[in-house]
Order: C-alpha cells, then sequence, then structure tokens
C-alpha cells in the first residue's frame, strides 16, 4: 500500500490528458468546480456528486473537551463541520483486494 497525495496540480495534468484542453483551461476548470463546491457548502447546501459521495455540512454543540498534552479540560466552541459520506460505487472501489 502506498501513501502518495494527489495534488491540485496532478488533478490538472490528468484533466488535460483526459480531456485534452489546454493547462491553463484545466486549472480554471478546477478552479472553478472547487469554487462551487465550496459556495454550495458555505450556504450550508448538500452537495451531491453522482458515482462519488455527498459533502454535508453539519453543527457541532459547544462541548466539554480535554486537552490532550495537560488533560485539563475546556469547553470546545459550537462549530460548522463539512462531513463526506462516499458513494457505494466508491466504497467498492477502496475496498478492492
Amino acid at each position: 500500500m502506498t501513501n502518495q497525495t494527489v495534488t491540485r496540480a496532478e488533478v490538472t495534468d490528468a484533466i488535460v490528458r483526459e480531456v485534452g484542453v489546454t493547462r491553463q483551461e484545466s486549472s480554471d476548470l478546477l478552479d472553478k468546480t472547487l469554487e462551487l463546491i465550496g459556495s454550495a457548502l458555505e450556504k450550508e447546501d448538500e452537495v451531491k456528486l453522482s458515482r462519488f459521495g455527498n459533502f454535508v455540512v453539519r453543527s457541532k454543540s459547544a462541548r466539554e473537551g480535554r486537552n490532550p498534552k495537560t488533560g485539563e479540560e475546556a469547553v470546545i466552541a459550537a462549530r460548522r463541520v463539512v462531513t463526506f459520506r462516499p458513494s457505494p460505487m466508491l466504497k467498492s472501489l477502496v475496498d478492492k483486494d
């Protein structure tokens, strides 16, 4: 098993190879796609990408926690987080042995 990270540049290069557009067009396409996803999540809309998965914004309540270094109790503020739920198709691709 390799622990390799796929970078934005690698995705851009893959779009150039697969779609046949210029590197600049590929970069612009990726940037716009990520911008649209981010904007939707900012408005707390759910983002559903067929055969990939769903991104959802969840609200988490304030709660008591502990500093792992000192063990001191602290209040964790309420916040919004993005969660991802993979599609069954993506799960099956990842689970292949």
